[in-house]
């Protein structure tokens, strides 16, 4: 056994992108990072759609930007059709959404770690989680190399006993072409954390030669491409458009023929996939009304010629998916690069964490991504920033940052995972936030940014720039007498009321944000109302340690739930599923008795 010479304050366990934005947020507020991944050359692997954003996805990157992370600015640079899904709609439920090239998005986004000061990326394979007294203290790898730290984050993506499939064959990976992390699983069982297991899959990826486009509807980007990040000003590199054709009843059929050779429909694939991206398999079965199903052909890249064939994810044989794929106009005589797959693998229940991502079992070990079970790249990348802030502020003795469900998209998944724990793969939606008008893409600096600068990953400059833009739009509602619906942030002083300094905000974006809560005025003060008495419920703290069965009266169900989860709060209580109303006011009556009651919430 080697114990490395250098002892870090934080080890992220997976480069994915929840490993990505956990290491540089860490590394970013000044605390000595490693980053380690079993394959150095898929640093933030775009593994399915090669896209970023999307409908409640959108606004968890530009949160993400506002709060220092690097999605958005990664995206930025080599997306390659960006698009505002739901412009004929109100602003609560737009979302921006990027196709990029993705390996210029992973290259960049590597060289970006690479180049970020107390961050060191390795190769290396983890094998057990290192624990001292119910505290974490580092890993050990494959090859006997024990890294010493204070933190560990674990952001494992489908590599834990990753079993792929297409048709009736099985083989390890953690995703096409990359070796499962077979080693893991069963150390942190021994730890006492329960597993589980999940399904996601992928489509088959076509030659773009072997495409007629004739037959297809083109599908353009926005002229100009709106920017993920509120510190782009434009994007500059060239945009490419997409393809939108349909399956059909031939291809229903030949899909109906072929159902018993899918694993999906054999009985081959045991664990559940996600509701809200279905296989094609799925979606003939259960939607047998409909005549057809649309599927995106998108761009992979400037310099490929593989399109991403989105809406046919797929696991059946081979020589089905061909089938299936010429039945489908414009791909009549389409080529097949890389089949579609099903992926099984382990995941952590994630009512076993805090607010904070940390473990309830083990101090200083936080959980991020799809170990999680959720889904998406957005969804992962936003757990590990908040992951990688809350580990580093924990190191410093600082308070955790924990946003709450009328704050952000990122609280609303967060409080969803902990709280409900998932029994599917869980996906952000812009329904899922009760305060989506309050919660929109254009004003998550007015929301977050002050967060952002105050855990250190907002430099003063910036921050003070967006000072001057949010003082201008206060300015124009008092004259408007129309309370702002942000609060305010940390105005530092000399904050003038003129442009001077705004960049790389706009005039013509305060104009726009001014327009949007006149316009929206008397349903943000609605929420805003209700965000108060949401508020209040979240104040009335519960000790971490409160007795439940202490409770006389309480239903079995919502004692062991409340148990489970240890819920931080009455209202936290009141979301998990279980608990009734006759509970809460019993849990109330209680915590009331008990008034003066030191609360401590991790």
């Amino acid at each position: 056994m080697f114990i490395y010479p250098k002892t870090y304050g934080v080890i992220v366990v997976g480069a994915g992108h929840a490993g990505c934005e956990a290491a540089l947020a860490s590394a970013r507020m000044g605390v000595p990072t490693l980053l380690l991944t079993m394959n150095l050359d898929s640093v933030a692997q775009m593994s399915c759609n090669p896209s970023i954003g999307g409908l409640g996805k959108g606004q968890i990157v530009r949160e993400m930007d506002a709060l220092g992370g690097e999605m958005a600015k990664n995206t930025d640079r080599t997306g390659l059709q960006f698009r505002m899904l739901n412009r004929g709609k109100g602003p609560a439920v737009q979302s921006p959404r990027a196709q990029c090239d993705k390996k210029l998005y992973q290259f960049t986004m590597k060289h970006t770690i690479e180049q970020q000061p107390n961050l060191d990326l390795k190769q290396a394979e983890t094998v057990r989680i290192l624990v001292e007294h119910g505290r974490t203290c580092g890993i050990l790898t494959k090859t006997g190399t024990v890294f010493r730290s204070q933190a560990v984050i674990l952001t494992t993506g489908t590599f834990l006993h990753g079993l792929i499939h297409i048709g009736q064959t099985q083989t390890s990976g953690g995703r096409g072409g990359e070796l499962a992390a077979e080693l893991l699983s069963h150390p942190l069982q021994e730890l006492g954390f329960e597993m589980g297991r999940l399904k996601t899959g992928t489509p088959p990826r076509i030659n773009a030669k072997t495409i007629d486009f004739s037959k297809c509807i083109p599908q353009p980007g926005d002229d100009p491409p709106i920017p993920f990040s509120h510190w782009t000003e434009r994007v500059t590199q060239p945009q490419l458009p997409c393809y939108l054709t349909y399956t059909n009843a031939l291809t229903h059929q030949v899909i109906r023929d072929n159902l018993d050779r899918s694993p999906l429909y054999s009985g081959q694939i045991k664990a559940i996939g996600p509701r809200y991206c279905p296989s094609i398999e799925d979606k003939v079965v259960k939607f047998r009304d409909k005549e057809r199903h649309q599927v995106f052909l998108e761009p992979e890249g400037y310099q490929t010629e593989e399109y991403y064939a989105n809406g046919i994810s797929t696991s059946l044989p081979e020589d089905v998916q061909l089938a299936v794929v010429r039945t489908i106009p414009g791909l009549e005589h389409a080529e097949i690069m890389r089949s579609g797959y099903a992926i099984e693998y382990d995941f952590c229940p994630p009512t076993q964490l805090f607010s904070t991502m940390e473990t309830k079992l083990v101090k200083q070990l936080y959980f991020g991504g799809q170990i999680n079970g959720t889904t998406g790249y957005e969804e992962a990348a936003g757990q590990g920033l908040m992951a990688g802030i809350n580990a580093a502020l924990a190191i410093q003795g600082e308070e955790p940052l924990v946003l709450g469900r009328e704050e952000a998209y990122i609280g609303v998944m967060i409080d969803d995972l902990v709280t409900k724990g998932v029994d599917e793969p869980y996906r952000v939606f812009t329904s899922r936030a009760e305060y989506r008008l309050v919660l929109r893409t254009d004003n998550a600096d007015l929301r977050l940014m002050a967060h952002g600068y105050r855990v250190g990953l907002i430099p003063e400059d910036k921050y003070r720039a967006f000072c001057r833009y949010h003082l201008l739009i206060q300015q124009a509602l008092e004259r408007g007498r129309i309370a702002p619906s942000a609060p305010s942030p940390l105005v530092g002083e000399g904050v003038g009321e003129g442009a001077e300094g705004l960049a790389p905000w706009t005039l013509e974006k305060v104009r726009e944000e001014v327009a949007i809560q006149t316009k929206y005025a008397g349903y943000i003060a609605r929420q805003r109302f209700e965000i108060t008495r949401f508020r209040k419920m979240e104040q009335k703290a519960i000790p971490v340690d409160f007795d439940y069965d202490a409770i006389p009266g309480l239903l079995i169900e919502a004692r062991q739930k409340l148990k489970r989860v240890r819920p931080h709060s009455i209202g936290q209580a009141s979301r998990i599923p279980g608990v009734t109303p006759a509970d809460i006011s019993l849990l109330l009556v209680y915590l009331t008795k008990r008034r003066g009651v030191s609360v401590l919430t991790p």
